[in-house]
């Protein structure tokens, strides 16, 4: 998580230190009507982003829950298709495990959420102004107009400056400064421009939320609620306010845009408290803390649908089935046909031993729910424990449209084609899985272990030496593998 993250980011930030050092030109601002693309083209800035989220993935920075996942995705969607600015077409939503309040946009459309985040949030609007935030960052590429800014386009410099601004090790209005040390750039018109992006991201990030239905005041609100909180308290400057400074006139702004916008109540949202108390026990550093944490809250008579999910999950997690079961009946009483309680429901049967209970549970929740893809993953996996990996292929192809972006599908139908011993199978899903987060040698390893395969058909080998066609299309000529690059002394295979 993020502890593992901050090695990535001095490595990245002392390479590019070296780039910029290496380059005699002084860093200037270009005017601002110029086009992003002379400097980073949108398939540059999809090439840049993935190279990040691929050491992202590498460090386990992300938070892999399909259940979080694909509540931060159906959110991420529901603004996007209400965006007046198209974004890039394959827009990735992804959760951080980390405790601390934060938000950040990549190049490409990559945009994270650190489960503090959901953590921090009364409801879900609070929830969707950060995220509508994020997404106007990307729709109007201030990743690639910075980078036009300061005439640098070195990846390993990008790199820098992203990974500082995820490891939350730098504040990224002064990052570019930082890194710049001696070029003669002009600090204060630097930070000027990063403040107008801020203000812009506010703009169209609050026309966007109340178009989709959201509480326009709601973004502005929740950042000076999480201000006011940071000073009361003396517990230092949240990460997001280190990333998104604020000052009394860009709130006022905000507040008075939100003014101007229709009025909306969105309904409360249930599935929005679980899932914050899903993010609460998944980055706990124990879960014994969680089910402290949610016995506390319950003994002091707040025996809300969130603390009630949240203790059966941390029980769960804690390896006590009987009693999470027990906390959870209630839920199911009054929350009836609710896919999360019902799936964590499923999951705890079949750790108590309960496997045909818990997989009709299961089987259940894809029946009333056919589209929601954790609910496929979860009967998946339960069919996996049961010792039915085929069932678990076919229920997986069968379901693979509502599975979207889903990459554990990848690495559960390797899993289900190795348990079956179709070897050549489990080898082409495997490569699809690291291909797919970003890890290119890997996944060549894959394929060609799987072509070593004894008797493999002509269809199999056929379709390996296609999918290792497309991978090694994609990489540069002088590509080499991971043991190889290791011995090249340049900034960004330094750090690998």
């Amino acid at each position: 998580m993020l502890r593992s993250s901050i090695p990535l980011a001095v490595g990245l930030a002392l390479s590019a230190a070296a780039a910029i050092a290496a380059s005699p030109s002084a860093l200037d601002l270009p005017q601002i009507g110029e086009p992003a693309d002379n400097t980073l083209s949108p398939i540059e800035e999809k090439k840049l982003g993935g190279r990040v989220m691929s050491e992202i993935y590498r460090t386990g920075y992300t938070l892999e829950d399909p259940e979080l996942s694909n509540y931060i995705s159906r959110i991420g969607w529901s603004l996007v298709s209400h965006s007046q600015t198209p974004p890039p077409p394959d827009m990735t939503f992804f959760v951080v495990g980390d405790p601390r309040i934060n938000a950040f946009a990549l190049p490409g459309g990559y945009i994270g959420f650190n489960a503090g985040l959901l953590l921090a949030a009364d409801n879900e609007s609070e929830l969707a102004g950060v995220m509508g935030h994020e997404l106007a960052h990307v729709t109007q590429r201030h990743i690639a107009r910075t980078a036009q800014d300061t005439e640098v386009a070195s990846v390993a410099t990008w790199l820098a400056v992203i990974a500082a601004i995820i490891a939350g090790s730098a504040d990224p209005d002064v990052v570019m400064g930082a890194l710049s040390v001696g070029q003669a750039l002009n600090y204060q018109r630097q930070v000027s421009y990063t403040r107008a992006h801020e203000q812009e991201a506010d703009r169209i990030g609050i026309q966007t939320m109340a178009a989709a239905g959201f509480d326009p005041h709601a973004m502005a609100s929740f950042f000076q609620k999480i201000e006011q909180k940071s000073r009361l308290y003396g517990s230092g400057l949240p990460e997001i306010l280190r990333t998104h400074p604020l000052s009394s006139n860009r709130v006022a702004e905000a507040q008075v845009r939100a003014d101007e916008m229709p009025v909306v109540v969105p309904e409360p949202s249930l599935e929005f408290n679980l899932m914050k108390a899903r993010a609460r026990v998944l980055t706990a550093d124990r879960p014994s803390q969680a089910v402290d944490y949610y016995h506390a809250q319950i003994a002091a008579g707040h025996d809300t649908p969130e603390n009630r999910y949240g203790l059966a999950l941390a029980q769960s997690e804690f390896g006590q089935s009987a009693k999470a079961l027990a906390t959870l009946q209630p839920l199911l009483e009054s929350h009836p046909r609710q896919p999360n309680i019902e799936l964590l429901q499923g999951l705890m049967l079949m750790q108590s031993g309960k496997t045909e209970q818990g997989l009709g549970v299961l089987q259940q929740t894809i029946a009333r729910f056919p589209r929601y893809a954790p609910a496929i993953l979860g009967y998946a996996e339960g069919l996996m424990a049961a010792g039915r990996p085929e069932d678990a292929r076919q229920t997986l192809i069968s379901h693979e449209q509502a599975l979207g972006t889903q990459l554990k599908t990848y690495s559960l139908l390797a899993q289900a084609a190795r348990e079956s011993g179709d070897l050549a199978e489990a080898s082409f899903q495997m490569a699809n899985f690291l291909y797919r987060r970003g890890d290119a040698g890997n996944a060549l390893a894959h394929l060609d272990a799987g072509l070593r395969l004894p008797d493999l058909s002509d269809q199999d080998r056929a379709r390996l030496i296609a999918m290792r066609n497309e991978i090694r299309g994609s990489l540069p000529e002088n590509w080499r593998p991971q043991t190889d690059r290791s011995r090249v002394a340049t900034p960004v295979m330094a750090l690998q």
